[in-house]
């Protein structure tokens, strides 16, 4: 399969500040759940990642084109599905191990869509160095905040892209 340049796309403070109106606070994830609710697209108790953006932020998520959103998020479950995981999904959950990193990215995401009040979210996008292990695969991220008794409070999400050397003939 061939290794895209998602991270060059997405790893830019408009797309990142324009995503995270969405999610940023308990108001704006709220207002998020409503819409979801309201766009009978997803069902949020069963929500993978990269199903609510476009919904969302039809318009940011596309910077390049709905159908290039769709395949970089495609290429990214790809590649997260075949990672193995070992991490819970959070300290109020420990025995919640979800096998795969795709399936925690989805197992996280969710947690946040449907706790009561929603769990906010920072989202951030970076890119893998050249020297990095698995240069030329996906990563995720996923730090939470907690208050008392462990109940999470935010979500920093960052989706790893990997590194893309550059054209022959560019730096």
């Amino acid at each position: 399969m061939q290794v895209k340049n998602f991270g060059a796309v997405y790893n830019n403070p408009s797309f990142k500040d324009k995503m995270n109106l969405n999610y940023q606070s308990v108001a704006a994830m709220k207002n998020s759940v409503d819409i979801l609710k309201k766009s009978g697209q997803v069902d949020l108790a069963t929500m993978e990642f990269g199903q609510y953006q476009p919904i969302l932020a039809p318009k940011d998520v596309n910077p390049v084109g709905a159908k290039t959103w769709l395949e970089n998020v495609g290429y990214a479950r790809l590649q997260l599905s075949a990672q193995p995981n070992d991490r819970p999904l959070s300290k109020d959950e420990p025995t919640v191990i979800p096998l795969t990193k795709c399936a925690l990215l989805d197992a996280s995401i969710r947690k946040c869509f449907n706790s009561n009040p929603p769990i906010p979210m920072q989202i951030d996008v970076t890119q893998k160095p050249n020297t990095a292990p698995d240069w030329d695969k996906h990563d995720i991220l996923l730090v939470w905040d907690y208050g008392a008794g462990n109940v999470p409070t935010l979500l920093y999400l960052t989706m790893v892209c990997p590194y893309i050397p550059p054209k022959p003939g560019k730096s």
